[in-house]
């Protein structure tokens, strides 16, 4: 298993159980979240910028 650093952009929501939601929705496409932040809001955008680590298996090395 390796982690990697992520960053992704997720729409700000009407609530923060919903923003929660969406960011780890949005993190799982790349791995299993162990921790995120959001380091940045666009208001004029309505986005949120996120940065976090994901733990992702390795794949088998062929022998």
């Amino acid at each position: 298993m390796t982690t990697h650093f992520i960053s992704a952009e997720v729409d700000l929501r009407n609530t923060a159980e919903e923003l929660h939601s969406a960011i780890e929705i949005e993190l799982q496409k790349h791995g299993e979240p162990l921790r995120w932040a959001v380091t940045d809001v666009d208001v004029d955008r309505q986005k949120a910028l996120v940065e976090g680590y994901v733990l992702v298996e390795a794949s088998p090395v062929a022998a």
